[in-house]
């Protein structure tokens, strides 16, 4: 890492947390013009949340008008598409259709048209169930919502690309890094950093992007006040894959259940088939997955998909939202993103609850972080 000094290393920016947000922050920060260092616990880029989820670019349609989902996620998905052109990043904007099963679910597509239109999002539609069945004839429903920004990403490729981003920038990114502990200081904040060769380093801006982890950095920050952390909630979906052909060749979503939005058919780049995620709420990070819960899938997957073969669905990995609100609160709520003048600190900046879309939001999210941080540098000398 740069720097150097008496009382440790000397650096600018650091970022905590080397999943597809840490990394789309340290590339916004590095773009600013910031010297920056990444912090990953892991051994590799993005292999907790990120390399957990379904690859779906989304296209903004369930967030409420205004909220920091809507708006990220729909400039984000404009973004990511032009990103992944220039970059050669796989992709595919293969659409979407949310499928209402019966006319009682259909007031619930027209609300969501509504929102979509609120949110900016190109190109919705609905559609009668005749047309669905032309568009997709083995997909059944009373009618649904045509969602043709919705696509595909190579989440992988993404990360690689994001990470090159930083280094062409002069950022370094050090794997095997975790943060143990900090304190925010009038200056800036002190970090301890275990590994190999564990390091006391000083920053002036520290972003705290650890996905699940964020809470247990925050917790561990001398100086904070820990009214400001909010509660967190774990939401483990499981994904099951098709043994067998792609039943349609765009994605096939249901109406939403609360804390998900529904046991969905996701294609990847090589239009193989999986469904999920179902939500499990649950008290401690843990990533198997129930072949149990396959039963709960067909029951599901047939109110769309009526042809679904018995014995076709294998288990294929699980993935854990990190929420800042629980059940008992329907498991609804927007990314919550503190800037210093909610984190009481110049030199902080904390990230809770960045679940779906946080991979579809990420750059334009990156940007966001930015801002806050240079109205804050501003606020402080006006």
């Amino acid at each position: 890492m740069p720097g150097g000094g008496a009382d440790g290393l000397q650096l600018d920016c650091v970022v905590i947390g080397g999943g597809v947000i840490g990394l789309a922050v340290a590339r916004a920060l590095a773009l600013a013009g910031r010297e920056v260092v990444l912090l990953e616990a892991e051994a590799a880029l993005g292999s907790i949340t990120s390399s957990r989820n379904s690859e779906v670019i989304h296209a903004g349609l369930y967030y409420p008008a205004d909220s920091l989902k809507a708006r990220l996620c729909v400039e984000g998905n404009r973004r990511l598409y032009d990103y992944c052109r220039e970059r050669r990043i796989a992709h595919s904007a293969c659409g979407k259709l949310v499928v209402a099963a019966d006319a009682q679910e259909l007031a619930y597509l027209e609300n969501l048209l509504a929102q979509a239109q609120a949110n900016g999002v190109p190109g919705c539609r609905l559609i009668d169930g005749a047309e669905l069945a032309r568009l997709e004839p083995q997909i059944r429903g009373f009618a649904a919502l045509v969602s043709p920004s919705t696509g595909i990403v190579d989440s992988h490729g993404l990360m690689q690309a994001l990470h090159a981003d930083i280094e062409e920038q002069g950022g370094t990114v050090v794997l095997n890094a975790p943060v143990l502990g900090g304190q925010l200081t009038d200056t800036g904040v002190r970090l301890s950093v275990g590994g190999r060769d564990p390091v006391e380093v000083a920053a002036r801006l520290v972003v705290n992007a650890a996905g699940l982890d964020a809470w247990t950095i925050s917790g561990a920050m001398t100086g904070l006040d820990a009214a400001t952390v909010p509660e967190r909630h774990l939401a483990r979906g499981c994904y099951f894959s098709l043994t067998g052909p792609a039943p349609a060749t765009r994605l096939i979503y249901p109406v939403p259940e609360k804390g998900g939005l529904g046991v969905h058919l996701t294609l990847d780049l090589g239009h193989q088939a999986r469904f999920g995620p179902d939500v499990e709420w649950i008290d401690a990070i843990g990533y198997d997955v129930d072949p149990r819960r396959a039963d709960r899938f067909y029951a599901a997957i047939r109110r769309y998909w009526p042809q679904l073969p018995d014995g076709s669905l294998q288990p294929a990995y699980a993935g854990i939202r990190p929420k800042v609100v629980g059940p008992q609160g329907g498991g609804g709520s927007d990314f919550v993103i503190q800037g210093p003048a909610t984190t009481g600190h110049a030199g902080y900046i904390a990230l809770y609850g960045i679940e779906s879309p946080g991979l579809t939001a990420s750059l334009a999210l990156g940007d966001y972080v930015v801002d806050l941080h240079r109205d804050a540098v501003l606020e402080r000398y006006v």
